[in-house]
């Protein structure tokens, strides 16, 4: 079994790391970080590293480059370990106020936008993109498995 570590002040992201865990190939532990973010932080963020000066629900900070479909194996990183002797794969920002507006506008509950935007942001880490028609439909196929593991379903 494939471990993630998901490093969380904020929230209990728990279930998810064990829902992810036959999700990727790795011979070590992974980890990542998840921050909740106000409108303003994630703003400045989404201005700053991508050039769009707009409030945005999730931003996704990969650690690793080309990793999509790979399996990981330690012994091919060399700097990118938390302190913990985890892989760290990156960090993803969440505006809690946005997933509350749209989890309203969707009809669901905020615990369920929240859990779908951080499954989102760590399909991200794990190197799937939505650029076009197939990469979006690989992505959106692991966002589902993953979330039905956790019993959320549309």
């Amino acid at each position: 079994m494939n471990d993630l570590i998901i490093y969380s002040e904020e929230q209990d992201f728990a279930g998810l790391a064990q829902a992810f865990s036959d999700e990727f190939e790795s011979d070590c532990t992974l980890s990542c970080e998840i921050v909740t973010a106000d409108e303003e932080e994630i703003r400045r963020l989404n201005r700053e590293l991508r050039s769009v000066d707009a409030v945005t629900d999730v931003l996704s900070f990969p650690s690793l480059d080309g990793i999509y479909g790979k399996k990981l194996l330690k012994n091919e990183f060399k700097a990118d370990w938390d302190e913990n002797g985890n892989l760290f794969i990156g960090s993803i920002a969440i505006c809690v106020k946005r997933a509350e507006e749209q989890a309203r506008e969707y009809g669901h509950g905020v615990k369920r936008e929240l859990c779908y935007l951080a499954v989102h942001g760590i399909c991200h880490l794990l190197g799937y993109d939505h650029m076009n028609d197939a990469d979006k439909s690989a992505m959106r196929e692991k966002e589902e498995k993953v979330l039905n593991k956790l019993g959320i379903v549309r």
